[in-house]
């Protein structure tokens, strides 16, 4: 069944640029699968299905990774040159080239 979107709704949206704004950042929260409520004019988040996306990005240092994230349940020693560490934790897995993440992997549920 295809969505029906009224004209006039398009229209008020367009002429406020605000009512425009809120309602593309929560069609793109829809679209990410984060859950989302509006209570009045506050649109909440529901902080935890984002931390399950939540995990280290490329260019931090092992220093910040643990200062964000804690100690990891496992870290597994330097491999091969350049040394690529890894570090497991419970929902992803960081490897880190020297002390920097190269790449982070979520776990399946």
């Amino acid at each position: 069944m295809k969505p029906v979107i009224k004209k006039s709704a398009v229209k008020r949206s367009l002429n406020n640029p605000c009512r425009f704004i809120a309602t593309s950042i929560l069609g793109l929260i829809a679209l990410s699968g984060t859950s989302v409520y509006a209570d009045g004019d506050v649109i909440r988040v529901n902080q935890q299905a984002q931390s399950v996306h939540d995990k280290p990005r490329n260019g931090q240092t092992m220093v910040q990774v643990e200062s964000k994230y804690g100690m990891p349940t496992q870290k597994i020693s330097p491999v091969g040159e350049p040394p690529i560490t890894r570090w497991e934790y419970s929902h992803f897995t960081v490897y880190f080239e020297h002390n920097k993440v190269i790449h982070a992997v979520a776990h399946k549920s």
